[in-house]
């Protein structure tokens, strides 16, 4: 798989959903203050890239002062990592609700598929940043599955039955089977919603799963 640039055509920015916009004003609530640096640093982070991307740049979008985004991150990279792990857990979270349905394996699998492709429609910037930053950030993932989307889908499979060493394999040859489509998708090369062929991608991951 060709590596992505390291940022996010503005026209997909433009097009998400909450992540790719500072959350309301609330007060002087520091949960919602987090909650806006958090959504124009990602913003930023999967347009322009985290080294394109300043401290002042982050708190201007997000309509506060440097000094009060350092009272909620010591530094422009732990609001980097934080980021990551946080939605990368959530995600990975979900699927492990997906796993524990009753439902085959192959109902679970397109569960699954559709919830990546529900993702990349609403979120753009928020799956860009998890696709293109995940170099960056994976060796601090937790191996549990409720936080790791790897380990999740892994287990998945060897409680439907599916050997371990076969379970890495088709574990990852299934998520290529979503990320790579997602990846032509962000830069043009397929039209319309990822959801749209969400049904075509998972009759190939369950293909895949199959015979592997």
């Amino acid at each position: 798989m060709s590596a992505p640039a390291r940022r996010l055509p503005a026209k997909r920015i433009a097009e998400g959903g909450s992540a790719g916009r500072p959350a309301p004003r609330r007060g002087r609530d520091g949960t919602a203050t987090r909650a806006r640096i958090e959504a124009e640093a990602l913003r930023l982070f999967a347009q322009k890239g985290i080294d394109g991307t300043s401290v002042r740049d982050i708190a201007q979008g997000a309509g506060v002062s440097e000094g009060a985004l350092y009272r909620h991150f010591v530094s422009k990279e732990e609001l980097a990592r934080a980021l990551f792990l946080s939605r990368y857990a959530a995600l990975a979270g979900k699927i492990c609700a997906i796993d524990a349905r009753e439902a085959t394996l192959a109902e679970k699998l397109a569960a699954v598929v559709e919830l990546a492709c529900a993702l990349f429609d609403a979120e753009p910037a928020l799956f860009a940043y998890l696709l293109i930053h995940q170099h960056d950030h994976l060796a601090h993932v937790p191996e549990a599955p409720e936080a790791n989307v790897v380990t999740a889908v892994e287990r998945m499979l060897a409680r439907a039955g599916v050997p371990a060493a076969r379970a890495t394999l088709a574990g990852a040859m299934a998520l290529g089977c979503v990320v790579q489509p997602a990846v032509f998708a962000l830069y043009g090369r397929l039209d319309g919603p990822l959801g749209a062929r969400a049904g075509e991608i998972a009759r190939a991951v369950e293909g895949i799963v199959e015979k592997i």
